[in-house]
């Protein structure tokens, strides 16, 4: 016996397949609304409204709450164990890398901070929290806590003409770091920050930094899982 028909929510994700395959709908095109498609195809809002969800989920389309939905560029990449550049990596694409700096301050040094970054509780921290744009959609949010002592002159940077990661490597050139990968939840403000919907699976890489022996840096690096990947490559 040979296979029925396909589920009417496939149908309608292989035509919008098809209209970004054959180019008619590029990255960053606005998809139809909705109640644009329902009317435009025919098909039920719950048809359409699955359809949506499962291109996103796949990466090919991006939702930016209160915004609209809009075809996705291929998923960024990072090399799972090299610490890069955002901006180096986004250029690479050749694409254009913008970034908004929503916290940039002195802290002194939580429990948790002074373990990571070696240091006594209550030593000055400097803190920065970095939303990065690729062609204007957010695809990072950098938390970052950075030892005082190595790097004086923070905060005084303007990090919208150079990444925290550029001006540590001038400062403190990196010689040793660590990757530690998880599958998180993002939490609502961190959606907010990324333009997702709440409660959208997103990738965190938690990087600590030395150079010589001294930890330099220990940052969350959160990514939409829908909008990038890792890589890696190995031999024996």
């Amino acid at each position: 016996m040979g296979e029925g028909p396909a589920p009417l929510y496939a149908r309608v994700k292989q035509m919008i397949i098809q209209q970004i395959d054959n180019g008619s709908w590029p990255p960053h095109h606005r998809v139809p609304s909705e109640s644009e498609l329902v009317n435009e195809l025919g098909f039920s809002r719950m048809t359409i409204n699955r359809a949506l969800r499962e291109l996103t989920a796949e990466g090919l389309l991006v939702r930016m709450q209160g915004v609209g939905t809009f075809v996705a560029e291929p998923k960024g990449r990072s090399a799972l164990f090299e610490v890069n550049n955002i901006a180096d990596e986004i250029a690479a694409r050749g694409h254009q890398h913008s970034c908004q700096v929503i916290t940039l301050t002195e802290e002194a040094a939580g429990s948790e901070r002074a373990l990571a970054l070696d240091m006594r509780e209550g030593q000055r921290v400097f803190h920065s929290l970095i939303v990065h744009f690729e062609n204007g959609v957010p695809v990072q949010i950098e938390d970052r806590y950075v030892n005082a002592a190595i790097a004086p002159d923070y905060l005084k940077q303007d990090f919208t003409r150079q990444t925290p990661y550029a001006y540590l490597s001038q400062v403190a050139p990196l010689t040793e770091g660590e990757h530690v990968v998880e599958a998180i939840l993002a939490e609502p403000e961190e959606c907010r920050l990324l333009q997702i919907e709440r409660g959208e699976p997103c990738l965190l890489i938690r990087r600590r930094t030395w150079s010589g022996r001294q930890p330099v840096t220990a940052a969350r690096l959160i990514h939409p899982g829908s909008r990038h990947r890792l890589e890696g490559r190995f031999s024996k």
